[in-house]
């Protein structure tokens, strides 16, 4: 990418980059790149590209005084240099320049303009006006490297039918656990796509992947599940996310997505007396969707049910409500094992609170039964045998 001349540059976040990257992978195909204006207006007005839903175009319009200024005196065929954090990421070779409508843009994403919406605040700020079109290149080694992983796994093990499951895992909890088994019980490979988003709530990315690569890899056969960072970037936000998870999805290898009814681009709508739902979006892209129930614990049942299957009355359900688990792990509570398992809440904590207890090991000692050896142990292995204790039943 080392360039014998002084190119212009046009400087982009690593959101950007990161859905340059996507489209340009293949992984939000049939997009290949940016489009143009006349595409733009098309794809706003159908939905729809090369006859595929798509729910918005897909444009480069970065904010900022620079960046305009920059792009309003591109002329068609110039080089332009893409900056992310004061690094070369690629070039773009400019084919149009047009003005767009950021609030246009938002209301196409979001389906509103509220500015209190947190989506729409965090993308108008990020837009500019004039967008540009043009071939380009970028790097970028997370998206690059899952693809090869996923390509290489789903041909060693020969697999024909690989499921694709979207987790935010903010918590991983009991719930989620029941879902990936289930999933993994009719499938070869079972690729769980961890989203990763630019605007960090709850825990961080970094806790949440080490504590599901954690169960896969104690609890799970390694060779059939795949962990995917999911650069979930403006391009799957709102109310068409599921149409562009289902896109993302199929374009690295899977032929079936897993979603819960909960799931945020799931809806029905009244059109014509005849109810629908994204399905019909979805029916052009060519992947099989599956819905599964929200799962509960039920204290008569005594296991993991769903509202369908289980005759007892809700007052008899515990829910696996993750806001309310995280606010017991972010007040430095641990959740009891019936929400969470012992080994993810002890990572999870040991991560969140390091280095919590003053003389840990002195604690361990004078309250965990011990093999008499004096070793020292780690949080989370303090956390582990807490929790222990805390199941021990026989004094009520």
């Amino acid at each position: 990418m080392v360039s014998t001349r002084k190119n212009k540059s046009i400087y982009i976040d690593t959101e950007a980059l990161s859905s340059l990257a996507l489209v340009k992978a293949g992984l939000i195909s049939p997009v290949d790149g940016l489009m143009d204006s006349k595409t733009s207006k098309k794809v706003n007005e159908t939905k729809y590209y090369k006859g595929v839903p798509f729910p918005f175009s897909f444009v480069l319009a970065p904010s900022g005084k620079r960046n305009q200024e920059v792009i309003r005196s591109l002329k068609n065929g110039e080089i332009v240099d893409l900056i992310n954090d004061k690094e070369k990421v690629g070039e773009l070779i400019v084919g149009e320049v047009f003005e767009i409508d950021p609030l246009e843009r938002v209301q196409n994403i979001y389906g509103t303009t509220d500015m209190g919406h947190p989506g729409v605040k965090n993308t108008i700020t990020r837009l500019g006006s004039l967008a540009v079109s043009g071939e380009y290149h970028v790097k970028y080694a997370p998206i690059d490297e899952s693809i090869s992983m996923l390509r290489e796994m789903i041909e060693k093990n020969d697999a024909k039918k690989v499921t694709g499951l979207m987790l935010a895992a903010n918590p991983l909890n009991r719930s989620h656990e029941r879902v990936i088994r289930d999933t993994l019980s009719r499938s070869d490979i079972v690729v769980l796509f961890l989203r990763k988003p630019f605007t960090e709530e709850g825990l961080s990315f970094n806790i949440r992947y080490d504590a599901l690569k954690l169960y896969v890899e104690r609890f799970l056969p390694a060779n059939k599940v795949a962990i995917v960072p999911f650069e979930n970037t403006y391009v799957f936000a709102g109310y068409n996310e599921l149409i562009l998870d289902a896109l993302l999805v199929k374009n690295y290898g899977c032929n079936e997505l897993v979603v819960g009814t909960n799931h945020g681009g799931l809806g029905l709508y009244y059109d014509h007396n005849e109810i629908h739902t994204i399905f019909n979006q979805c029916k052009d892209i060519g992947l099989d969707i599956t819905t599964i129930d929200e799962y509960v614990y039920c204290e008569v049942c005594k296991t993991l049910v769903s509202y369908s299957t289980c005759p007892h009355g809700r007052h008899h359900h515990i829910h696996y409500n993750s806001n309310s688990i995280m606010k017991l792990i972010q007040s430095g509570l641990i959740p009891p094992t019936i929400l969470v398992r012992k080994e993810i809440s002890a990572s999870i904590l040991a991560a969140l609170f390091p280095n919590r207890l003053k003389n840990i090991q002195e604690i361990y000692y004078s309250l965990m039964p011990s093999s008499g050896l004096l070793e020292d142990h780690s949080d989370e292995e303090f956390y582990i045998k807490l929790i222990e204790l805390y199941q021990t039943t026989s004094l009520k």
